[in-house]
């Protein structure tokens, strides 16, 4: 089983959001075949909180505009890590920090990269998923 195309079109959509606000290092994962709750992850960095919150915002304003609503949202207050759930998939905005010291990359490096369309990307530096 690999992630929809309706979940690969809200990868989309959210790291073009993620990138239109300068999220950096975006980069998303089938999760597909080692989750049963979700299709895909996208993970983007953010260099303050004030940014991390701009980002969440903006994804859901251009998700919504989609048509999908978050089933959840999680770690807002501290603005250091957010979640947020929409079922097929799950968007991680964190601080550069928290996204270095939890390394998911690490986590899901056996899980397939989606490609993300080159407008969405954002600004990055170099980063070894592995």
């Amino acid at each position: 089983m690999t992630a929809t195309d309706h979940a690969i079109e809200l990868v989309h959509a959210a790291a073009r959001a993620a990138g239109d606000k300068l999220g950096q290092d975006l980069l998303a994962y089938d999760v597909s075949e080692q989750l049963a709750i979700t299709d895909a992850f996208l993970l983007v960095s953010a260099s303050n909180d004030r940014q991390v919150k701009a980002i969440v915002d903006e994804v859901e304003d251009k998700l919504r505009e989609v048509g999908a609503k978050p089933i959840r949202r999680e770690g807002e207050r501290d603005g250091r890590w957010v979640l947020i759930d929409y079922g097929e998939i799950v968007v991680h905005v964190q601080h550069e920090e928290e996204r270095e010291f939890y390394a998911l990359e690490r986590l899901w490096r056996d899980c397939p990269v989606i490609a993300l369309p080159a407008d969405a990307t954002g600004p990055s530096a170099p980063r070894d998923p592995a």
